[in-house]
């Protein structure tokens, strides 16, 4: 027999096991009854033998004399009739006989009752395992019919599955084709729009030069009439009524062309003019003075007029048609003294501003794919983690930690003015769509309306929780906050208009140029989508390994809103295709610690990062 270490185990050793020990039991078992059924039948012979003998062996009662009877044991040759044993002696022994015959029987019929009891044991567990093993059976045949109907299931769920995925990609090819013909019209509506905006551009040039004209006109036949009037002698014997009648005549006047007179014939007839009473001539003189007046109120009045509109608004319009993700590193430098919190374009694409922790903010030139220092703006009173240009390139707005934003012009290194009115750090600071308007949001659970012209915060909006970011569009101010919601305000009304929350805390808001769309990252590393026309979220943008490394990280919208972009805290850079929806690829390399935030020039040439480690990388 294999021991169990041995190789070559056969599998089903326990089984050959059980049928040796079956086979085992049923051998002891037959030796033990082989044995006793001879012995019984031995002692049965026994028994009807010593019945004949006792039988021969009582005497008749009429004989006297015992009778010689011969017995078997007369037969054996060579016996003496002295030696015989008398029949008591054999009635003894056969007695004796008897009783050890009756001994040995008692104690098989015992061995017969103890087998048999055991046989009986036997019996009953052979039973038992027989119905378990029944049992066992007809568990194994309700599984395996089972199985087969989970098997059939799952075909059929296979089926279903394979059917609904077929219809999934159909559905899904359906939908890309009605987005490619949405964003088709799209397009057709804003070059129709343009259009529109263009001929009304220019019918309102025609008609402002028409008017210029008009206006010119009506000029030169006023001084005409006022020469004219100029001219005319009055009496002072004139009546009121003839007075009015002057003047009135003097108004038709006007209404009428005047004829072209020449200035050799005015200073001739001014030495030929008789006597004019004074009082006349005051009066007419004060009454042309008083219509030339008017001329010049009505014109402006005219110049900001309601329809017309009294401050000159910017709108950036990309020049980027088709932008395409950086691919390689063209600089990269040390920008700051310490932490990169911020980066900027200006409107021109070739000037940037980056913002740190050391409260400076540096001015840089591309030139040739090259990073060139161009200023260095002081007078932050705290770190910067906000900048921003005006539409016109000519300021930029920081958000600082002391409580403040300041305002820089381009092209001097001190601070023009300090919006100060905020009671904790100033997180962002955002210019509207004019110039001299701005907006601010800070920890102080306050986002603030701001007028540059005279440096005071017109609105003060209060929040619920920490605001992280703004950004503004042309009536709306939207801003994301530590609570994990995005709030929508309207500029015309004092309440929110909307919110919408996102899972987790906001750390920066992007606008479309189209002001359809906003990107915004939030610290459980996503990015989201929101449409602004139905205002839900459009797609959401993840991937393996991206995470934001702080509360203050900035993703942004390439300029033509193809691509989103954001820095992770391991130094790399992820770009997502908005049309598609994935992950277009991700950029590793100059940055060894957490981008804190990117920028997407304008023209779609060149891309920045900054990152805690002071470094500045342009990409390409």
């Amino acid at each position: 027999m294999e021991g169990p270490g041995a190789p070559d185990v056969p599998v089903a050793r326990w089984k050959r096991h059980i049928v040796r020990q079956l086979r085992q039991r049923d051998r002891t078992q037959k030796a033990l009854f082989l044995e006793l059924v001879p012995a019984y039948n031995h002692l049965l012979e026994k028994a009807e033998l010593l019945a004949r003998i006792s039988e021969k062996l009582q005497p008749e009662p009429n004989d006297a004399t015992p009778a010689t009877h011969q017995g078997p044991w007369e037969e054996e040759p060579g016996l003496d009739s002295d030696q015989v044993p008398s029949p008591t002696a054999l009635r003894m022994k056969w007695h004796e006989e008897e009783e050890g015959l009756r001994l040995v029987c008692g104690e098989m019929a015992y061995q017969v009752v103890e087998r048999r009891a055991a046989l009986g044991a036997l019996e009953s567990t052979l039973e038992e395992r027989q119905s378990r093993l029944a049992a066992l059976e007809a568990r194994v045949a309700q599984l395996q019919d089972a199985r087969a109907q989970q098997t059939r299931d799952v075909d059929q769920l296979r089926a279903l599955n394979t059917a609904q995925r077929a219809a999934y990609e159909a559905l899904r090819a359906r939908t890309r084709l009605q987005e490619a013909a949405l964003r088709r019209l799209e397009e057709e509506a804003r070059d129709l729009l343009e259009w529109l905006v263009q001929r009304k551009a220019c019918a309102a040039a025609e008609r402002n030069l028409r008017n210029e004209r008009l206006e010119r006109a009506k000029q030169a036949r006023m001084s005409l009439e006022l020469k004219k009037a100029a001219k005319r002698t009055v009496s002072i014997s004139e009546s009121p009524n003839t007075l009015g009648d002057g003047i009135r005549e003097m108004a038709e006047t006007v209404a009428l062309p005047a004829e072209p007179v020449s200035l050799e014939s005015e200073a001739g007839e001014k030495w030929k003019r008789p006597f004019r009473s004074a009082s006349a001539t005051s009066l007419t003189l004060s009454r042309c003075v008083d219509v030339v007046k008017g001329l010049l109120d009505f014109k402006k009045r005219r110049g900001h007029s309601i329809g017309g509109a009294p401050e000159q608004r910017y709108q950036s319009i990309p020049v980027c048609v088709a932008a395409q993700p950086p691919t390689r590193v063209q600089d990269v430098l040390n920008a700051h003294l310490s932490e990169v919190n911020a980066v900027c374009f200006g409107p021109n694409s070739s000037l940037l501003a980056t913002g740190g922790a050391d409260c400076l903010i540096h001015l840089w030139n591309i030139v040739g794919g090259h990073l060139e220092a161009n200023q260095t703006l002081e007078g932050a009173g705290g770190s910067i983690t906000s900048v921003d240009f005006d539409p016109s390139g000519s300021q930029i707005l920081a958000a600082t930690y002391n409580q403040a934003a300041q305002l820089w012009k381009v092209g001097e290194a001190q601070s023009k003015e300090t919006l100060s009115g905020h009671t904790d750090k100033v997180t962002a600071a955002k210019f509207k769509l004019t110039r001299h308007q701005a907006v601010t949001g800070s920890r102080d659970r306050t986002v603030k309306e701001w007028d540059l012209g005279r440096a005071y915060c017109s609105r003060t909006i209060n929040v619920l929780s920490y605001c992280n970011d703004v950004v503004c569009g042309d009536h709306v101010i939207i801003s994301g906050h530590n609570d994990q919601k995005i709030r929508f305000w309207d500029s015309r009304c004092p309440c929110c208009t909307q919110v919408i929350p996102v899972q987790g805390r906001v750390t920066s808001l992007n606008l479309s140029h189209d002001q359809l769309h906003l990107l915004s990252c939030s610290r459980d590393n996503t990015l989201k989508v929101i449409d602004l026309r139905v205002s839900n979220i459009r797609q959401v943008f993840r991937a393996d390994g991206f995470k934001c490394g702080s509360d203050w990280t900035k993703a942004v919208f390439s300029p033509d809103r193809s691509y989103a972009l954001a820095g992770s805290w391991d130094g790399a850079i992820y770009i997502w295709n908005v049309d598609t929806g994935k992950l277009e690829g991700s950029l590793r390399g100059p940055h060894c610690a957490a981008v804190n935030s990117v920028a997407w020039c304008y023209s779609g040439s060149h891309v920045v990062s900054v990152d805690q480690a002071r470094k500045l990388v342009l990409w390409h």
